[in-house]
């Protein structure tokens, strides 16, 4: 067999769904590194017309979509004339569908990646999963979707992407599994005094100690909100209870998660922290390829510590424990409330300790229903972002 022919076979077309923000990058970055094994065939982006416009002239693609519609003729403007362009909503949706994509990779944040998603299911492209709030808000709705279409849901975040390795592929649900430990890194905050946490500032949330994300899920990491919605989260995606899913603080961030068996045995995946790693092995699965990353240097490494979460300083694990135990729309208020109450941290509206109380307000004040329809969803989704708005004077 020739190499012109088994490239063309092995090489994965990929429809990146974020592509300007963190992950989004680092994406392109592993593209770059495996040019042979992937191909990016759709870029889609918010608003960010100058650095998507860039990406396409890079990756040479030839669809892309832009969520803010009013943007389309500046970008227009700065990509050729042959690339097609797609707007809003739908425009996301189509390109998630496109027809020689083999995986769609959801790196939207919040609600505006459910509806991609289920279409990329539905036209049984293989995803690979970077937005939590996707399976927190309706993992009911998208793993009995994606196991009627028979396709593939591979976790990109490095929590997740790390027990997906430990657990070899499969699904986590089995007689053998004791508990799926998810490490926090605990974030600026981890040594600082309960009552000290009412005079955090945004520069000092914004702050993390090992990792560089955006800013709502940096700010996440600060409350903790970042674990509850990775311990919902991977209860969908490895089909394990929430009383078998744990947190341990881990400052260094060298080890991603673990998985911890009936026999006592405990299986770690450790990395540098850079999120090339789980995004190339979600976008190879279920090979492993020389991409270029740089391995660890154990002999460099001072220390790896672990220590509980301090749960009642930090009640957001609490809080996710309790949406993920009862089910139905809980976690899709959870998740919303957490969105309204971070955007008015960042807006000087409340202070940093009010997230948890605007969560656990709007969730207690919730009328829990079936999450079997997107429409519940859609409107618990709405419902919590009301309610927590007025509890955060808005």
């Amino acid at each position: 067999m020739d190499d012109a022919l088994m490239t063309s076979r092995t090489r994965k077309k990929v429809v990146l769904l974020g592509s300007t923000g963190s992950i989004g990058r680092s994406t392109l970055e592993v593209a770059r590194l495996l040019p042979e094994r992937i191909e990016l065939v759709g870029l889609a982006a918010n608003g960010s017309v100058e650095a998507l416009a860039v990406q396409v002239r890079e990756t040479g693609v030839k669809h892309v979509a832009l969520c803010d519609a009013s943007r389309i003729g500046q970008l227009r403007a700065l990509v050729p004339d042959d690339v097609v362009i797609l707007a809003g909503p739908e425009g996301l949706a189509e390109l998630a569908t496109l027809e020689e994509a083999d995986m769609v990779l959801v790196a939207i944040v919040g609600i505006a990646g459910l509806q991609p998603t289920l279409a990329a299911i539905e036209a049984g492209k293989d995803l690979a999963v970077a937005s939590k709030e996707i399976l927190v808000m309706a993992g009911e709705i998208v793993t009995a979707a994606a196991e009627r279409k028979g396709v593939k849901l591979l976790p990109v975040d490095s929590e997740h992407n790390a027990i997906f390795q430990c657990l070899d592929g499969h699904r986590g649900g089995g007689k053998e599994v004791s508990r799926l430990i998810l490490t926090a890194s605990g974030g600026p905050f981890r040594t600082w005094p309960a009552e000290q946490l009412a005079e955090v500032t945004l520069a000092q949330a914004l702050k993390h100690p090992t990792w560089e994300m955006g800013r709502k899920i940096t700010i996440d990491s600060a409350t903790l909100f970042n674990k509850g919605l990775e311990m919902i989260e991977a209860r969908w995606l490895f089909g394990i209870g929430m009383e078998r899913i744990d947190v341990v603080v881990h400052p260094q961030s060298i080890v991603h998660s673990m998985v911890e068996f009936i026999d006592g045995s405990v299986l770690a995946q450790l990395s540098r922290t850079d999120m090339c790693f789980p995004i190339q092995y979600a976008l190879t699965w279920p090979e492993r390829l020389a991409g270029g990353l740089k391995p660890l240097d154990f002999g460099a490494l001072a220390k790896l510590e672990f220590e509980p979460p301090r749960e009642a300083d930090f009640p957001a694990l609490g809080l996710a424990r309790e949406a993920g135990l009862t089910g139905g729309t809980l976690p899709a208020v959870f998740n919303a409330a957490n969105e309204v109450a971070v955007d008015a941290f960042i807006a000087g509206a409340i202070r940093f300790p009010d997230i948890w109380r605007v969560v656990g307000e709007t969730m207690h004040g919730h009328e829990v229903a079936a999450a079997s329809s997107l429409e519940a969803v859609i409107a618990a989704d709405a419902w919590a972002r009301r309610t927590a708005g007025v509890a955060c004077g808005r």
